[in-house]
């Protein structure tokens, strides 16, 4: 085989490399701007819960006291696919400050990869992450049941996650909850009417927080993955696409000296003629 059909089955083979990344790409990108509807509103909510929180909590501030025993779990968001740098190596470099007991990691890939860091020390509680948006309510459900606490003490959650906003990662407290600080509110001197006793609407209250929270955050997670796979298949194709111009130049070198060669050989059959 000539080398320039060898060079031609290579270009072909990068095409059609470059043709699956650049729908890979494609889809990465539509995922963004289908997050960005999903993030907006969610942040809307979480916003409305964590104010009608905090006055809450003026009047009942004893209700949202935790103990010093309170059992510490780190909730890991990662990533479920690859493509995405560092992704997932990240996370797990700032969690080892945390030096929590019980780590939750969300996304096959942080899972593996945490697994061969060989955290003896530290229980790992793994669960399959997001390919879309559409499937982040799915791991909201299974998260909530097994963050529930079962401990006389209760559990102080801290979450790690990507945040699309900042383009960094954020370290969030979401048990004992309304921690972050906030605008300040109204001081209003009387305390809201209830239809629940207190500790019980505040109870009702944290299980809205934790969905609308999580959803919060899986969402800015996936967000920030699918920004980084972008990034990182535009430099993929841009690449395959300069390697094949260069394959192409190199293809048509050689196919030129193998006409020349063939010419040349027709002229000596001919003279010996």
């Amino acid at each position: 085989m000539s080398q320039s059909h060898e060079l031609q089955l290579h270009i072909t083979k990068l095409e059609e490399i470059r043709s699956i990344l650049n729908s890979m790409k494609n889809l990465a990108l539509i995922e963004v701007h289908k997050l960005a509807r999903f993030q907006t509103l969610q942040s809307q909510a979480v916003a409305v819960i964590e104010l009608a929180a905090t006055d809450f909590l003026n009047f009942y501030p004893h209700l949202a006291s935790s103990s010093d025993d309170a059992h510490s779990v780190c909730l890991l968001v990662g990533a479920e696919r690859g493509f995405c740098g560092d992704f997932n190596e990240s996370v797990i470099s700032v969690s080892k400050d945390l030096a929590a007991s019980e780590i939750i990691a969300i996304g096959s890939r942080l899972s593996n990869k945490l697994a061969e860091e060989k955290m003896n020390s530290v229980s790992i509680n793994a669960f399959a992450g997001a390919n879309v948006a559409e499937e982040v309510p799915i791991i909201v459900n299974r998260l909530i049941e097994s963050i529930s606490p079962d401990r006389p003490t209760g559990i102080r959650l801290t979450a790690l996650y990507h945040d699309s906003n900042s383009n960094q990662i954020s370290q969030r407290q979401l048990l004992p909850p309304f921690s972050q600080p906030t605008p300040k509110t109204t001081n209003y001197r009387y305390p809201p009417v209830l239809n629940l006793a207190p500790d019980v609407f505040f109870s009702e209250l944290l299980s809205h927080y934790l969905v609308a929270v999580l959803h919060e955050i899986l969402y800015l997670s996936l967000t920030a993955e699918n920004h980084r796979r972008l990034q990182h298949l535009e430099g993929a194709v841009k690449h395959l696409d300069d390697e094949t111009v260069t394959l192409k130049r190199k293809s048509q070198i050689y196919r030129q000296e193998e006409i020349t060669e063939e010419i040349e050989v027709i002229l000596i059959n001919a003279e010996n003629l």
